[in-house]
């Protein structure tokens, strides 16, 4: 190689207006200034002579840059060539192809430039007259430098352009990416209420109609995902081209809500979802405008729940908060910490009423209402089933309990109990009928389970005596299963029993109950004060009874 490069060293000259160096270091390209007859060669005469050099790896653009600068200093194109055999004949062609494009540049036609007023195209169109010949390469390349086009130059583009004749684009830019804004993702769908709910077989309830969202405390509400920042362009002139930066969104947290990790709504307590759009609330309470019924459905609400209306006949209202209905309760099932009912209640023997603490109604007809504190009644109780575990008080325009059972752990008080015709009302004080109730049901719980315990102990003693290995494998794996299902039935029996113990000591700790009469106090009345019995054969009144001695005793109100 070192041998051929120095007896072909270069191509051209300074009179051709050009000079290629083949060295040891690579290939470099001199291109003179332009004198005053103007250039003696184009482009492609260079293009030409690399190729014939075998030389591929050069950049094109700059190639372009050196011919256009013709600054008379050395610039390195590639740092490989191959040396032809015939390169002296070439770099005569070359020179004579020179001189030939010189004096023919005057024939071809002119190379028009539509820049887009956005600076980011230029679409290059010919303008030939009838003796004039089609633009070369060269000449589109020197018109685009000529308008300071440097950026997003196609050279496929402006190749297929030529091949064709047609408009084509020379050069584009790249736009601006502006940058996203900050958006708010809900984790919740408002649009679900008033849904009815639909069963595994899509079968539709129409009494769960769900009118509200829920949320409980620590719930993610919404997520923002933030906004980004733009990424800048290029013009085809190589100037910047600005873009948008995202604009930040605030977050929409609103009452009773918190922000998490700056980016994130969570519910601070538990309720139903307000969304304004702007902001995102947890409102506690309920009010619902009506009756509870068919428009409704059922309700389940954590938080409270003001009813403007009614409760009709075979519908729900739970809550975790206090329920106020301003209405009637007819034939329903009301489930609350506190309950206030208006109205009162029409039991029609199907509908229950249900709280933690308090109930507080007009009357009670037929009905079944358990309070773990107090109930007041503030008219009549008629043939109902009232418990409360504190104090049970029908006092107000009328003040009667006539019929059915009621039962406090404190006491009863009331205007007038039972009525002239001895209808049998029964009262019972001094256990709390709650936790009558619960002893009741741990108690059926607990024979349920010890029977069903005895009866796989008995079936694992009878098993055990026979030869395991002579059983099938789906047998064993039976009585294997047998087996581990005894530990959880004895597990059960166990806390049972622990259980009753401990409401039997809540039980027996209940003293002093007493039942106090302010008016009358009717035959046919069955009083219970501290599991002491005592029938009612007379009228009593303006009176108090209570227990002492283990008799039941008759004092002033």
């Amino acid at each position: 190689m070192d041998d051929e490069m120095k007896a072909v060293p270069t191509v051209g000259g300074e009179n051709a207006g050009y000079l290629f160096e083949f060295t040891k270091d690579g290939v470099f390209l001199t291109v003179y200034p332009v004198a005053e007859e103007g250039i003696l060669f184009e482009l492609s005469d260079m293009r030409q002579i690399l190729k014939e050099y075998d030389v591929s790896d050069y950049d094109i653009e700059l190639l372009a840059r050196t011919v256009r600068e013709a600054s008379g200093r050395p610039q390195k194109l590639s740092e490989h060539f191959q040396v032809p055999a015939n390169w002296q004949a070439q770099q005569e062609t070359a020179v004579n192809v020179a001189v030939d494009a010189e004096e023919a540049v005057l024939e071809y036609g002119k190379v028009i430039l539509d820049i887009s007023k956005d600076r980011m195209k230029v679409t290059v169109r010919f303008e030939c007259k009838d003796t004039e010949t089609q633009p070369t390469e060269e000449l589109v390349m020197q018109a685009l430098q000529e308008k300071n086009i440097v950026y997003g130059i196609d050279l496929e583009a402006i190749h297929n352009g030529l091949q064709t004749g047609s408009e084509f684009i020379a050069a584009q830019g790249q736009p601006p990416v502006n940058g996203e804004d900050a958006q708010i993702v809900r984790k919740f769908n408002l649009g679900e209420k008033g849904r009815p709910v639909a069963n595994k077989y899509d079968q539709v309830d129409y009494k769960n109609l769900n009118l509200f969202v829920i949320a409980k405390k620590g719930d993610l509400l919404a997520e923002r995902v933030p906004q980004t920042r733009g990424v800048p362009g290029t013009n085809v002139f190589g100037d910047e081209v600005p873009a948008k930066n995202g604009k930040p969104k605030p977050l929409p947290n609103g009452k009773n809500t918190v922000v998490k990790e700056d980016n994130a709504v969570v519910a601070d307590i538990d309720g139903q979802i307000v969304d304004t759009g702007s902001k995102i609330s947890i409102d506690p309470h309920l009010d619902i405008r009506g009756d509870v019924g068919l428009s409704t459905g059922n309700i389940d609400f954590v938080g409270g729940i003001t009813i403007s209306g009614s409760v009709q006949a075979g519908f729900v209202v739970k809550a975790t908060g206090d329920v106020e209905i301003k209405g009637m309760v007819s034939g329903a099932t009301i489930a609350a910490r506190n309950v206030f009912i208006s109205g009162g209640v029409q039991g029609m023997n199907r509908g229950q009423i249900q709280a933690k603490e308090d109930v507080k109604a007009s009357f009670a007809e037929n009905a079944e209402i358990e309070a773990g504190g107090d109930i007041t009644i503030t008219d009549v109780s008629l043939h109902s089933t009232l418990r409360a575990g504190r104090k049970l008080i029908v006092e107000g325009k009328r003040g009667q309990i006539t019929g059915g059972t009621v039962a406090a752990g404190e006491e009863i008080r009331a205007v007038c109990v039972g009525n002239p015709m001895n209808v049998v009302t029964k009262l019972a004080v001094g256990v709390n009928p709650m936790l009558q109730k619960r002893y009741q049901e741990v108690c059926k719980e607990y024979t349920e389970a010890k029977k069903r315990l005895m009866q796989l102990t008995k079936a694992l003693n009878t098993l055990g005596k026979i030869d395991i290995n002579q059983l099938p494998p789906e047998r064993v794996d039976q009585i294997n299963a047998l087996t581990r299902s005894q530990f959880p039935l004895a597990g059960t029996v166990e806390r049972d029993e622990k259980l009753l113990q401990q409401i039997t000591e809540e039980m027996q700790k209940m003293k002093n109950g007493k039942i106090r009469v302010r008016d009358v106090l009717y035959p046919g009345s069955k009083l219970s004060i501290n599991s002491i019995m005592k029938n009612v054969q007379s009228e009593e009144k303006h009176c108090t009874l209570y227990v002492d001695e283990d008799f039941v005793k008759t004092g002033p109100y």
